[in-house]
């Protein structure tokens, strides 16, 4: 693939530092869930971002059943209706890789706004399975939740991608 002007060349990702990350971000999550205003219908789902940065930055090694198995965990936790998240982020997971190497090419605050109907249809899907099952509906501030995630996408992208672009061997004689 051809690098535009400007792009560094990036190490490879550390598979520990990826599931940390994600196991990170499932720790936020459930940390969030008993936090003070519980499971507020606005609160941003970080989980689904990081599973979204992996799924587009890495996608042979955090794919559509990691997105599935941390649904899972996510539904026992929340004692959400079995499946309704681990379908959400299975979903998810699949539009990320569908549109990853297109993604890519773009810079990242235009990633934002592309990532942002995959966070949308992720919310659709939680509230249609909810709906379904005899839930309440959350209130209309439910549709600032992917908006927030959109808005976190950059500052996710700076944060995960850090160990990647520090340099292997730092030298005064090597430019990259």
């Amino acid at each position: 693939m051809i690098m535009r002007r400007g792009h560094q060349l990036l190490l490879p990702a550390n598979p520990f530092f990826i599931w940390g990350s994600l196991a990170g971000a499932l720790t936020l999550n459930m940390l969030q869930n008993m936090g003070l205003w519980g499971r507020a219908a606005w609160t941003p789902d970080f989980l689904a971002l990081v599973l979204v940065f992996w799924s587009i930055h890495q996608p042979q090694r955090v794919a559509i059943g990691v997105a599935f198995m941390f649904g899972i965990l996510i539904d026992v936790h929340q004692g959400a209706m079995l499946g309704q998240h681990a379908l959400s982020y299975t979903v998810l997971s699949f539009l990320a890789i569908a549109i990853h190497r297109r993604l890519l090419w773009f810079p990242v605050p235009s990633q934002a706004f592309q990532v942002l109907p995959l966070f949308v249809a992720c919310h659709a899907i939680e509230l249609t399975i909810r709906m379904v099952a005899g839930g309440a509906f959350p209130g209309f501030l439910m549709l600032l939740s992917p908006l927030i995630e959109s808005l976190l996408w950059p500052v996710v992208s700076v944060i995960l991608l850090f160990p990647q672009r520090r340099t292997p061997n730092p030298d005064a004689h090597r430019p990259l």
